[in-house]
């Protein structure tokens, strides 16, 4: 049974993590955070930003410039990947300087991973 996007948008939950791209092809890891009826809010993983996207559609807006993004796969993925990109957004989110944000060996290659992974399981 092939299930419909929409479908799939009303499907995530806070702590979900889906993948957006904006209209220039730059790539955004999102963790979902808040869902209202017709809205998904959203962080970018390594930058921090808020996404808010219609929960019909997937198009959104990114970042306080408002920049127009779309979801492109809610794949879920592995669970060894999911805790890599948690321990990525804590980083990120609670870092007090910027040497604290170097990336480990692990956390490189969930990156690298991700970005096959998304490409192949588009919506």
């Amino acid at each position: 049974m092939l299930v419909g996007r929409r479908t799939l948008l009303q499907r995530l939950v806070v702590g979900d993590i889906f993948h957006a791209t904006t209209k220039n092809g730059a790539s955004l890891i999102c963790l979902v955070t808040r869902l209202r009826k017709n809205q998904i809010e959203a962080r970018t993983v390594t930058t921090q930003n808020l996404v808010r996207i219609e929960r019909n559609t997937g198009v959104g807006k990114l970042g306080a410039g408002r920049v127009p993004c779309s979801v492109d796969s809610v794949a879920p993925l592995p669970i060894a990947i999911h805790n890599e990109m948690l321990g990525i957004d804590r980083k990120f989110r609670l870092a007090q300087d910027e040497s604290a944000l170097k990336l480990t060996s692990s956390e490189k290659k969930a990156l690298l991973f991700i970005d096959s992974f998304y490409s192949e399981k588009r919506i």
